[in-house]
Protein backbone atom coordinates (compact mmCIF):
# COMPACT_ATOMS: atom_id res chain seq x y z
CA UNK A 1 0.00 0.00 0.00
CA UNK A 2 0.98 3.40 -0.96
CA UNK A 3 1.99 5.93 2.13
CA UNK A 4 0.66 9.14 1.80
CA UNK A 5 3.04 12.39 1.69
CA UNK A 6 3.73 13.45 5.03
CA UNK A 7 3.52 17.37 4.35
CA UNK A 8 -0.21 16.35 2.76
CA UNK A 9 -1.42 14.72 5.61
CA UNK A 10 -0.57 17.38 7.95
CA UNK A 11 -1.44 19.69 5.63
CA UNK A 12 1.42 21.91 5.61
CA UNK A 13 4.50 23.19 2.43
CA UNK A 14 7.94 21.38 2.75
CA UNK A 15 8.72 24.78 4.00
CA UNK A 16 6.64 24.73 7.06
CA UNK A 17 8.64 26.07 10.17
CA UNK A 18 8.75 23.18 13.16
CA UNK A 19 5.86 25.14 15.13
CA UNK A 20 3.83 25.33 12.25
CA UNK A 21 4.22 21.32 12.26
CA UNK A 22 3.56 20.96 15.86
CA UNK A 23 0.84 23.38 15.68
CA UNK A 24 -1.10 21.21 12.68
CA UNK A 25 -0.68 17.98 14.50
CA UNK A 26 -1.76 18.89 17.28
CA UNK A 27 -4.96 19.98 15.68
CA UNK A 28 -5.67 16.87 14.13
CA UNK A 29 -5.14 15.12 17.46
CA UNK A 30 -7.26 16.59 18.60
CA UNK A 31 -10.07 15.89 16.10
CA UNK A 32 -9.02 12.46 15.44
CA UNK A 33 -8.19 11.02 19.04
CA UNK A 34 -9.94 7.54 19.63
CA UNK A 35 -10.81 8.97 23.13
CA UNK A 36 -13.02 11.11 21.42
CA UNK A 37 -14.43 9.29 18.43
CA UNK A 38 -14.81 5.46 20.11
CA UNK A 39 -15.41 2.39 17.40
CA UNK A 40 -14.54 5.28 14.26
CA UNK A 41 -11.87 3.09 13.00
CA UNK A 42 -11.50 5.94 10.40
CA UNK A 43 -10.79 8.58 12.86
CA UNK A 44 -8.09 6.01 14.30
CA UNK A 45 -6.31 5.21 11.17
CA UNK A 46 -5.86 9.11 10.53
CA UNK A 47 -4.68 9.83 14.01
CA UNK A 48 -2.06 6.94 13.67
CA UNK A 49 -1.25 8.25 10.08
CA UNK A 50 -0.58 12.16 11.34
CA UNK A 51 1.64 10.63 14.65
CA UNK A 52 3.57 9.08 11.88
CA UNK A 53 4.13 11.93 9.66
CA UNK A 54 4.60 14.27 12.77
CA UNK A 55 7.28 12.04 14.44
CA UNK A 56 9.32 11.95 11.11
CA UNK A 57 8.89 16.11 10.51
CA UNK A 58 9.68 17.08 13.91
CA UNK A 59 12.53 15.43 13.69
CA UNK A 60 15.66 17.19 11.96
CA UNK A 61 17.34 14.30 10.53
CA UNK A 62 14.64 12.25 9.53
CA UNK A 63 12.85 15.25 7.84
CA UNK A 64 16.16 15.65 5.99
CA UNK A 65 16.56 11.76 4.55
CA UNK A 66 12.55 12.24 3.94
CA UNK A 67 12.61 15.39 1.70
CA UNK A 68 15.47 13.82 -0.19
CA UNK A 69 14.85 10.18 -0.59
CA UNK A 70 11.01 9.74 0.54
CA UNK A 71 9.66 6.80 2.21
CA UNK A 72 12.06 3.84 0.82
CA UNK A 73 15.05 6.37 2.58
CA UNK A 74 13.12 6.30 5.91
CA UNK A 75 12.99 2.59 6.08
CA UNK A 76 16.65 2.14 5.17
CA UNK A 77 17.46 3.77 8.18
CA UNK A 78 15.50 2.18 10.24
CA UNK A 79 12.03 3.76 10.89
CA UNK A 80 9.05 1.60 11.23
CA UNK A 81 6.58 4.04 12.19
CA UNK A 82 3.99 3.04 15.16
CA UNK A 83 3.21 -0.39 16.60
CA UNK A 84 0.19 0.41 18.01
CA UNK A 85 -1.12 3.57 20.42
CA UNK A 86 0.99 2.91 23.19
CA UNK A 87 4.11 3.81 20.90
CA UNK A 88 2.39 7.30 19.97
CA UNK A 89 1.71 8.01 23.53
CA UNK A 90 5.19 7.23 24.77
CA UNK A 91 6.82 8.91 21.83
CA UNK A 92 4.07 12.23 22.18
CA UNK A 93 3.42 12.41 25.69
CA UNK A 94 4.32 15.98 26.32
CA UNK A 95 1.97 17.21 23.56
CA UNK A 96 -1.21 14.54 24.54
CA UNK A 97 -0.80 15.42 28.16
CA UNK A 98 -1.30 19.35 27.10
CA UNK A 99 -4.06 19.02 24.60
CA UNK A 100 -6.00 16.30 26.60
CA UNK A 101 -4.91 16.87 30.09
CA UNK A 102 -4.32 12.69 30.86
CA UNK A 103 -0.48 12.68 31.49
CA UNK A 104 -0.62 9.94 33.82
CA UNK A 105 -3.25 8.52 31.27
CA UNK A 106 -2.56 5.67 28.79
CA UNK A 107 0.84 6.83 27.37
CA UNK A 108 2.13 7.57 31.48
CA UNK A 109 1.44 4.16 32.47
CA UNK A 110 1.45 1.61 29.66
CA UNK A 111 4.06 3.33 27.31
CA UNK A 112 8.00 3.09 27.64
CA UNK A 113 10.12 6.17 26.64
CA UNK A 114 13.30 4.83 24.47
CA UNK A 115 15.43 5.11 27.92
CA UNK A 116 13.87 2.09 29.06
CA UNK A 117 11.94 4.27 32.04
CA UNK A 118 8.40 3.39 32.96
CA UNK A 119 5.59 4.47 35.02
CA UNK A 120 4.37 1.89 37.59
CA UNK A 121 0.74 0.45 36.75
CA UNK A 122 -2.70 1.88 38.59
CA UNK A 123 -4.32 -0.18 41.18
CA UNK A 124 -7.84 -0.36 41.97
CA UNK A 125 -9.44 -0.09 45.63
CA UNK A 126 -13.28 -1.25 46.39
CA UNK A 127 -14.40 1.09 49.66
CA UNK A 128 -18.00 0.29 51.10
CA UNK A 129 -18.67 3.71 52.75
CA UNK A 130 -22.25 4.43 55.04
CA UNK A 131 -24.77 6.74 53.81
CA UNK A 132 -24.32 9.15 56.38
CA UNK A 133 -20.78 9.00 55.90
CA UNK A 134 -21.47 9.75 51.54
CA UNK A 135 -23.62 12.67 52.74
CA UNK A 136 -20.81 14.62 54.83
CA UNK A 137 -17.72 13.21 53.97
CA UNK A 138 -15.48 11.55 55.94
CA UNK A 139 -11.73 10.88 56.48
CA UNK A 140 -10.68 7.63 56.78
CA UNK A 141 -7.97 4.93 56.23
CA UNK A 142 -7.27 1.96 53.65
CA UNK A 143 -4.81 -0.82 53.93
CA UNK A 144 -3.10 -2.43 50.66
CA UNK A 145 -0.72 -4.01 49.26
CA UNK A 146 1.65 -2.56 46.37
CA UNK A 147 5.22 -2.26 44.85
CA UNK A 148 7.36 0.82 45.65
CA UNK A 149 11.09 1.45 44.90
CA UNK A 150 13.20 -0.64 46.54
CA UNK A 151 14.36 0.37 49.82
CA UNK A 152 17.73 -0.65 49.49
CA UNK A 153 18.72 0.47 46.13
CA UNK A 154 16.69 3.09 45.94
CA UNK A 155 14.82 1.71 42.84
CA UNK A 156 18.17 1.92 40.01
CA UNK A 157 17.95 -2.06 40.81
CA UNK A 158 21.85 -2.34 41.31
CA UNK A 159 24.12 -2.82 44.19
CA UNK A 160 25.52 -0.92 46.99
CA UNK A 161 28.40 0.66 45.24
CA UNK A 162 27.33 -0.15 41.16
CA UNK A 163 25.25 1.09 39.14
CA UNK A 164 23.31 0.40 35.71
CA UNK A 165 25.14 0.18 32.22
CA UNK A 166 24.28 1.18 29.06
CA UNK A 167 23.61 -2.17 27.68
CA UNK A 168 26.52 -3.01 25.07
CA UNK A 169 24.34 -5.04 22.69
CA UNK A 170 21.40 -2.94 21.67
CA UNK A 171 22.88 0.78 23.09
CA UNK A 172 21.04 1.74 25.21
CA UNK A 173 17.99 1.80 22.83
CA UNK A 174 16.15 -1.36 24.07
CA UNK A 175 15.63 -2.81 20.33
CA UNK A 176 18.08 -4.26 18.08
CA UNK A 177 17.27 -3.48 14.03
CA UNK A 178 18.70 -5.97 11.35
CA UNK A 179 18.65 -4.17 7.98
CA UNK A 180 19.03 -5.65 4.48
CA UNK A 181 18.81 -3.46 1.67
CA UNK A 182 15.74 -1.78 2.51
CA UNK A 183 14.11 -4.09 4.58
CA UNK A 184 14.61 -3.94 8.06
CA UNK A 185 13.78 -6.09 11.54
CA UNK A 186 13.19 -4.32 15.13
CA UNK A 187 13.27 -7.03 17.71
CA UNK A 188 13.40 -6.39 21.91
CA UNK A 189 16.98 -6.19 22.73
CA UNK A 190 17.39 -9.93 24.62
CA UNK A 191 20.36 -9.29 26.42
CA UNK A 192 17.98 -6.23 28.37
CA UNK A 193 14.73 -6.85 27.68
CA UNK A 194 14.49 -3.35 26.37
CA UNK A 195 14.88 -1.60 29.27
CA UNK A 196 18.56 -0.16 27.78
CA UNK A 197 20.00 -0.68 30.71
CA UNK A 198 22.26 -3.63 32.00
CA UNK A 199 22.63 -4.43 35.43
CA UNK A 200 25.82 -6.32 36.43
CA UNK A 201 25.59 -6.51 39.67
CA UNK A 202 21.77 -6.89 40.68
CA UNK A 203 20.33 -5.48 44.34
CA UNK A 204 19.97 -8.78 47.37
CA UNK A 205 16.86 -7.05 48.14
CA UNK A 206 14.63 -6.81 45.04
CA UNK A 207 17.01 -9.41 42.64
CA UNK A 208 17.92 -6.16 39.98
CA UNK A 209 13.80 -5.13 39.57
CA UNK A 210 14.09 -2.16 42.01
CA UNK A 211 11.00 -2.86 43.44
CA UNK A 212 9.76 -4.32 46.71
CA UNK A 213 6.11 -5.00 47.74
CA UNK A 214 4.87 -3.59 50.76
CA UNK A 215 1.79 -3.11 52.99
CA UNK A 216 0.62 0.71 53.58
CA UNK A 217 -1.71 2.54 54.84
CA UNK A 218 -3.00 5.48 52.49
CA UNK A 219 -5.16 8.43 54.35
CA UNK A 220 -8.61 8.92 51.95
CA UNK A 221 -10.83 11.86 52.57
CA UNK A 222 -13.93 11.38 51.20
CA UNK A 223 -16.21 14.18 49.61
CA UNK A 224 -19.62 15.22 50.91
CA UNK A 225 -21.60 13.77 48.27
CA UNK A 226 -20.23 11.10 46.91
CA UNK A 227 -22.38 7.81 45.49
CA UNK A 228 -22.46 4.66 44.55
CA UNK A 229 -19.76 4.30 40.92
CA UNK A 230 -17.82 7.39 42.61
CA UNK A 231 -14.11 7.10 41.41
CA UNK A 232 -11.84 9.19 43.51
CA UNK A 233 -7.95 9.10 42.38
CA UNK A 234 -4.36 9.50 44.75
CA UNK A 235 -1.86 10.41 42.71
CA UNK A 236 1.24 8.46 42.65
CA UNK A 237 -0.31 5.65 44.92
CA UNK A 238 -0.40 2.92 42.32
CA UNK A 239 2.68 0.42 41.62
CA UNK A 240 6.49 2.27 41.87
CA UNK A 241 8.33 2.93 38.33
CA UNK A 242 10.48 1.13 36.34
CA UNK A 243 14.08 2.36 36.09
CA UNK A 244 13.16 5.40 37.99
CA UNK A 245 9.51 6.08 36.15
CA UNK A 246 7.38 7.58 38.02
CA UNK A 247 4.46 5.98 40.12
CA UNK A 248 1.22 4.95 39.11
CA UNK A 249 -2.45 6.18 40.80
CA UNK A 250 -4.79 4.67 43.19
CA UNK A 251 -8.25 4.58 42.16
CA UNK A 252 -10.84 4.10 44.95
CA UNK A 253 -14.48 3.09 43.91
CA UNK A 254 -17.34 4.09 46.09
CA UNK A 255 -20.04 1.93 47.17
CA UNK A 256 -22.42 3.17 49.40
CA UNK A 257 -24.66 1.56 51.65
CA UNK A 258 -28.69 1.63 52.10
CA UNK A 259 -29.84 3.80 54.73
CA UNK A 260 -32.86 2.60 57.13
CA UNK A 261 -34.93 5.80 56.86
CA UNK A 262 -33.31 7.63 53.60
CA UNK A 263 -33.63 6.67 49.95
CA UNK A 264 -31.29 9.19 47.94
CA UNK A 265 -32.37 9.91 44.50
CA UNK A 266 -29.70 12.30 42.80
CA UNK A 267 -29.02 15.68 45.79
CA UNK A 268 -32.60 14.71 47.28
CA UNK A 269 -33.29 12.02 49.88
CA UNK A 270 -36.34 10.88 50.08
CA UNK A 271 -38.54 9.34 54.03
CA UNK A 272 -41.62 8.27 54.88
CA UNK A 273 -43.36 10.02 57.99
CA UNK A 274 -46.27 8.70 59.67
CA UNK A 275 -49.08 10.37 61.27
CA UNK A 276 -51.89 9.41 63.18
CA UNK A 277 -55.56 9.44 61.90
CA UNK A 278 -56.09 12.86 64.45
CA UNK A 279 -53.06 14.16 63.00
CA UNK A 280 -53.89 13.74 59.49
CA UNK A 281 -57.49 15.06 59.98
CA UNK A 282 -56.96 18.15 61.98
CA UNK A 283 -53.46 19.58 61.08
CA UNK A 284 -49.92 19.27 63.03
CA UNK A 285 -46.78 20.34 63.70
CA UNK A 286 -44.25 17.26 64.43
CA UNK A 287 -41.00 16.08 64.13
CA UNK A 288 -39.23 14.76 61.65
CA UNK A 289 -35.84 12.49 60.49
CA UNK A 290 -33.33 14.39 58.66
CA UNK A 291 -29.90 13.81 57.63
CA UNK A 292 -29.07 16.00 60.60
CA UNK A 293 -30.99 15.82 63.88
CA UNK A 294 -34.45 16.13 63.03
CA UNK A 295 -36.97 18.87 61.58
CA UNK A 296 -39.94 20.34 62.51
CA UNK A 297 -42.98 19.41 59.40
CA UNK A 298 -46.27 20.98 58.99
CA UNK A 299 -49.14 18.73 58.71
CA UNK A 300 -52.17 20.73 56.77
CA UNK A 301 -55.34 19.50 58.30
CA UNK A 302 -56.80 16.83 55.91
CA UNK A 303 -53.38 15.01 54.66
CA UNK A 304 -53.78 12.14 53.07
CA UNK A 305 -51.19 9.18 52.78
CA UNK A 306 -49.23 9.70 49.70
CA UNK A 307 -48.92 13.55 50.69
CA UNK A 308 -45.18 15.10 50.07
CA UNK A 309 -43.44 17.98 51.96
CA UNK A 310 -40.47 19.25 50.29
CA UNK A 311 -37.75 20.61 52.79
CA UNK A 312 -35.38 23.20 50.80
CA UNK A 313 -31.76 22.53 51.00
CA UNK A 314 -32.06 19.58 53.59
CA UNK A 315 -30.90 16.84 51.32
CA UNK A 316 -27.51 16.02 49.83
CA UNK A 317 -24.57 18.29 48.76
CA UNK A 318 -23.92 19.01 45.46
CA UNK A 319 -20.46 17.79 45.00
CA UNK A 320 -19.52 19.77 41.95
CA UNK A 321 -21.01 22.87 43.15
CA UNK A 322 -22.41 24.52 46.25
CA UNK A 323 -25.66 24.17 47.94
CA UNK A 324 -27.74 21.20 48.47
CA UNK A 325 -30.44 18.75 47.50
CA UNK A 326 -33.57 19.21 49.05
CA UNK A 327 -35.95 16.52 51.72
CA UNK A 328 -38.82 14.83 50.38
CA UNK A 329 -40.86 13.41 53.17
CA UNK A 330 -44.04 11.52 52.22
CA UNK A 331 -47.34 10.98 54.73
CA UNK A 332 -48.28 7.79 55.95
CA UNK A 333 -51.43 7.67 57.85
CA UNK A 334 -51.76 4.87 60.33
CA UNK A 335 -54.50 3.17 60.74
CA UNK A 336 -55.06 2.45 64.04
CA UNK A 337 -55.15 -1.03 65.52
CA UNK A 338 -56.26 -2.55 69.20
CA UNK A 339 -58.67 -0.10 69.69
CA UNK A 340 -60.85 -0.12 73.23
CA UNK A 341 -64.70 -0.24 73.25
CA UNK A 342 -64.97 3.54 74.12
CA UNK A 343 -62.64 4.15 70.90
CA UNK A 344 -64.61 1.84 68.77
CA UNK A 345 -67.75 3.89 69.71
CA UNK A 346 -66.78 7.38 69.08
CA UNK A 347 -65.79 6.30 65.48
CA UNK A 348 -69.01 4.57 64.44
CA UNK A 349 -70.90 8.07 66.52
CA UNK A 350 -68.68 9.94 64.38
CA UNK A 351 -69.43 7.94 61.00
CA UNK A 352 -73.07 8.23 62.06
CA UNK A 353 -72.65 11.97 61.80
CA UNK A 354 -71.40 12.07 58.46
CA UNK A 355 -67.80 12.37 57.79
CA UNK A 356 -66.76 14.01 54.27
CA UNK A 357 -65.96 12.61 51.22
CA UNK A 358 -62.54 11.61 51.21
CA UNK A 359 -60.08 11.32 48.06
CA UNK A 360 -59.20 8.70 45.96
CA UNK A 361 -55.85 6.41 46.77
CA UNK A 362 -54.55 7.78 43.17
CA UNK A 363 -55.34 11.43 43.90
CA UNK A 364 -53.21 10.96 47.07
CA UNK A 365 -49.60 9.98 45.17
CA UNK A 366 -48.19 12.91 43.49
CA UNK A 367 -45.07 11.99 40.55
CA UNK A 368 -42.95 8.71 40.73
CA UNK A 369 -43.14 7.12 44.17
CA UNK A 370 -39.69 6.24 45.22
CA UNK A 371 -40.13 3.46 47.76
Amino acid sequence: MTKRDYYEILGVSKTASDEEIKKCYRKIAMQCHPDKNPGDKQAEERFKEAAEAYEVLSDRQKREIYDHYGHAGLSSSGFQGFGGFDDIFSSFGDIFEDVFGFGSGRGRSRGRSRSGVRAGADLRYDLKISFMDSAFGATTSIHLEKFQPCSSCEGSGAAAGSSPTVCPTCGGRGQVVQSSGFFTISTTCPHCHGRGQYIAKPCSLCHGSGKERVEKTVELKIPAGVETGSRLRLRGEGEAGEQGGPSGDLYVFIQVEEHDTFVRDGDDVYCRLAVTVVQAALGANVECPALKDTEKVKIPKGTQTGHRIRLKGKGIPHIRGYGRGDQIVEIFVETPTGLTRRQEELLKEFEKIGAPASKTQSDCFHGNNVF
